[in-house]
């Protein structure tokens, strides 16, 4: 048989020859079993996924029974005081913005309900950004954690403004009905 010669142009050069590629390795996920020994799955597998799901569900039911949070009966001038106390704090911390929104209006108490009366949208979202603080002051001083806050947006309120002397006079009667009396007494003109 004749010899077959290999040219050196018949060998293929390295880059030529075809990259191999590695396949990735999977990592394994130990996964602890409730029986004690520990098992290891492929974290690219249904099972890893299957396992964390249980895994889960089973450390839901670990949770503890819901805390039962005093809800003590308590007055409407209770919660009056401690709403102002609360205001009071603020405007010693210089949220005095804030202050006069608490102390605009009185609330009022239906049930575990406190309704308070705002003039505008500006204040009322002001308010509503303390409110959860608000909120968890009298829930905590008043011993009563169903109470709930409503705001009412009134802009319905018009001014009325006074241009005369006579208007003028007529407002502070109003006020001052003692006023008329000490008009007519000394005989004065308005």
């Amino acid at each position: 048989m004749p010899e077959i010669k290999k040219s050196e142009d018949d060998i293929p050069e390295p880059s030529a020859i075809a990259p191999t590629v590695e396949k990735p390795i999977a990592q394994e996920v130990p996964i602890a079993p409730l029986g004690g020994e520990e098992k290891k799955v492929s974290a690219f597998s249904l099972a890893s996924i299957r396992a964390k799901k249980e895994q889960q569900e089973s450390s839901k039911g670990n949770l503890q029974e819901a805390i039962h949070l005093p809800t003590e009966a308590f007055t409407e001038t209770d919660m009056l005081l401690h709403w102002t106390k609360y205001a009071e704090k603020l405007g010693e911390k210089g949220s005095r913005i804030m202050q006069s929104i608490l102390l605009m209006n009185d609330p009022t108490l239906d049930g575990t309900k406190i309704t308070i009366e705002l003039p505008n949208q500006g204040s009322k979202l002001d308010f509503e950004s303390e409110k959860n603080a608000l909120l968890g002051y009298l829930k905590g001083h008043l011993h009563n954690h169903d109470i709930t806050i409503e705001v009412i947006v009134n802009e319905s309120v018009e001014n009325k403004f006074a241009f005369t002397a006579q208007d003028k006079f007529n407002r502070l009667n109003e006020l001052n009905p003692s006023l008329d009396l000490l008009r007519k007494t000394f005989d004065l003109d308005i």
